[in-house]
């Protein structure tokens, strides 16, 4: 008989102490923001690697919204969630969830990473005061793989936002984040969807 309480009295002291330490874990976002910031510089290398003539409109732009690769989640067949980070002069000044509905996607670029250039002041005003953004068609303008002179382009100059849109594979996926919902979050909540 004694011999079983020792053995739940340690079971129990044991449990505690796992619970302790997760609610400690979930309480320090540190560990999710920087592995987030990883992730925010791994994509732009990414982009820069595969397209180097995006690094002066991202480097050019008032803010730029960097969003690793979008995952399949739970808002029903084909849905996407991903998180990422707002940087204005190369800092992070916030941090986003983007999520979308099955809507929209297309076929081949269920996995995708995209990066929004916000070229005017108003543009980026406009989407952090914005309780939930939603990305339209209109706005943005994918840019392609070559042969397209950044600065000089009429495309490039009349467009506030400009989405890169780019999978796995490098290809640029066009139109597959309109209808995608930004929305601020704080950093103790990163992570935790995934």
């Amino acid at each position: 008989m004694g011999h079983h309480k020792v053995w739940t009295r340690r079971g129990f002291i044991g449990g505690a102490a796992t619970l302790a330490l997760a609610a400690c874990n979930n309480g320090l976002a540190t560990n999710a923001t920087q592995t987030l910031e990883s992730r925010v510089n791994a994509t732009l290398n990414e982009l820069f690697a595969t397209y180097p003539n995006a690094r002066p409109v991202v480097e050019n732009a008032r803010g730029v919204l960097v969003m690793p690769v979008m995952t399949q989640a739970g808002f029903g067949v084909g849905g996407s969630y991903g998180e990422g980070a707002l940087r204005v002069g190369g800092q992070t000044v916030d941090y986003y969830s983007a999520a979308q509905a099955s809507i929209g996607l297309q076929a081949g670029a269920r996995q995708f990473a995209h990066v929004l250039v916000f070229q005017t002041d108003r543009a980026l005003e406009n989407f952090r005061n914005a309780p939930g953004w939603v990305a339209g068609a209109g706005a943005f303008y994918a840019v392609p793989a070559e042969g397209m002179s950044f600065g000089t382009d009429t495309v490039t100059r009349n467009h506030p936002v400009i989405a890169m849109v780019f999978g796995q594979t490098g290809i640029m996926a066009g139109a597959a984040i309109e209808g995608t919902k930004y929305t601020r979050i704080i950093p103790s909540s990163i992570g935790a969807r995934n």
